[in-house]
């Protein structure tokens, strides 16, 4: 185990301002945040598809399997949205492997660790999101 791991393994340990900006230690706990995530993701995923697969009971009420439709659907919009998810911790993954992590794809600038905290998937700093936020708007107003 490489001493980040051990530093950043430590209970409590949070990224801070007065450190380097995506040191080892920063590095690690956002790739040991990322995988956490991940595993989280995929174990609800696992729990879905069987309670999915448990659920194969036929209705006879027509409201009940109206309900149950509905709910079926819900849960199959969240598990993609949960897919895309994955795919984004991933591309995190691989921005921590080649040193672009924390860094604006924008600007270049680093985004803010609490940012990156909240959000460990940022690509974007807060000034770059909102200038792309207010693109949308813009864009969607016309």
């Amino acid at each position: 185990m490489s001493k980040a791991e051990v530093l950043a393994g430590v209970p409590g340990y949070r990224p801070t301002e007065g450190e380097d900006f995506m040191n080892e230690r920063q590095l690690e706990y956002f790739r040991r945040k990322l995988l956490a995530w991940k595993d989280e993701i995929l174990r609800e995923s696992r729990e879905t598809v069987a309670h999915l697969q448990a659920e194969t009971e036929n209705h006879p009420d027509i409201a009940d399997r109206a309900t149950s439709e509905t709910d079926r659907a819900l849960e199959l919009r969240t598990r993609d949205r949960q897919r895309k998810l994955i795919s984004k911790i991933e591309d995190a993954l691989r921005r921590i492997d080649d040193g672009s992590y924390g860094y604006c794809e924008e600007t270049g600038e680093p985004i803010g660790l609490a940012r990156l905290d909240a959000r460990p998937i940022a690509t974007l700093s807060l000034e770059a999101q909102e200038r792309h936020e207010r693109r949308e708007r813009v864009h969607r107003d016309d």
